[in-house]
């Protein structure tokens, strides 16, 4: 993954400022960009997630007004702040419907919350709809008019930018690529939200680690195995080290996770088009700096050439992203800019 990008002194800062919280299972991302998408500070804490969502909306609402004094400024200096959140929303109205990772914060409404909790107007957005607005913005894709990203993780997570709209859809479900089905057979691979066939049951690193399992079940040998064997539980990124390392179980894995890509990436093209795909999120497999990210990315190139329309697969780019895991407050950051200058107009 893409290295946090780098924190401009308040000096060289262009105004309006923006502020942004990235909510996640684990922990949540606070951070403060200028008007042209540049950190001026950002910091982290752990969601404490079972503590519920008001008590982590007071405590974000703390730590947001400590990090923007400490560069020396009033919270009113801030011109909006922008909230990416997990899991099914109703953004409209603002609301937190059912999060798998957020168990005790159903049917919370956290726009509202936070809005109240800071004095500020808030802009709220999907968590993966955030970071691929932030890579538009300022990332892999700001030479890019319209654009697809895949955030590969625990799940799926997707995201739409054409021009300057965010693809949301009519209930706030719009570009879960993550849940393009792939596989129609009554025996497809079980996804995370109870139906068969998606792309995360196939891609996510939840099913890389599935799937890894499932052929060292059968005996197939792999340095894997030894690592298991000595007490280390199978992740993600140990499968990358080993493939790294020459294991070929492992780099069959890592291939096979990149056709499944693929081919969800082709039935996206040929829905919208975009001038381009970028790939991010924690399991990117080292990317340009990996050979093995190298070949991942290769593999899900040579699919798109193989199932996609010959003209359409010359003409869209796919890289990976690369802001890393700071693209979700940055482009929350950035709705919030976006509506911001829309209000200003």
């Amino acid at each position: 993954m893409a290295q946090s990008r780098e924190i401009i002194p308040l000096a060289k800062a262009q105004p309006p400022f923006f502020a942004a919280v990235d909510v996640g299972g684990t922990n949540i991302k606070i951070g403060v960009v200028d008007d042209h998408g540049r950190s001026l500070a950002h910091t982290s804490m752990p969601t404490d997630e079972e503590q519920g969502p008001q008590q982590a909306v007071d405590r974000t609402s703390d730590a947001l007004r400590r990090t923007v004094e400490g560069l020396g400024l009033e919270l009113k200096s801030i011109a909006r702040v922008g909230l990416g959140t997990p899991g099914t929303m109703d953004v409209a109205r603002g609301v937190l419907l059912e999060p798998g990772n957020l168990p005790h914060w159903w049917h919370f409404p956290i726009k509202q919350a936070l809005q109240d909790a800071c004095g500020l107007p808030v802009t709220y957005a999907n968590d993966a709809r955030a970071a691929t607005y932030g890579e538009f913005w300022v990332g892999s894709g700001r030479v890019l008019h319209s654009m697809v990203m895949l955030t590969l993780g625990t799940g799926v997570g997707g995201g739409i930018v054409i021009g300057d709209l965010l693809v949301e859809g009519e209930n706030s479900a719009g570009s879960e690529l993550g849940h393009l089905i792939i596989d129609y057979h009554d025996d497809a691979r079980m996804c995370s939200c109870g139906q068969r066939g998606h792309l995360e049951a196939y891609a996510s690193a939840t099913a890389v680690v599935k799937r890894t399992a499932e052929l060292l079940a059968t005996g197939r040998a792999s340095s894997l195995a030894k690592r298991i064997a000595g007490g280390e539980e199978l992740s993600a990124l140990m499968i990358d080290q080993e493939a790294e390392a020459g294991d070929s179980l492992a780099l069959e894995i890592v291939l096979e996770t990149a056709r499944y890509l693929g081919i969800g990436i082709v039935s996206a093209m040929h829905t919208i088009d975009p001038q381009g795909v970028v790939i991010g999120g924690a399991m990117t497999f080292g990317e340009h700096e990996s050979p093995v990210g190298r070949a991942f990315l290769e593999r899900i190139k040579q699919e798109v050439h193989a199932r996609a329309f010959p003209f359409l697969a010359e003409r869209t780019t796919i890289d990976f992203a690369s802001l890393g895991g700071d693209a979700g407050y940055i482009g929350a950051a950035g709705l919030a800019r976006r509506d911001h200058q829309r209000i200003a107009t």
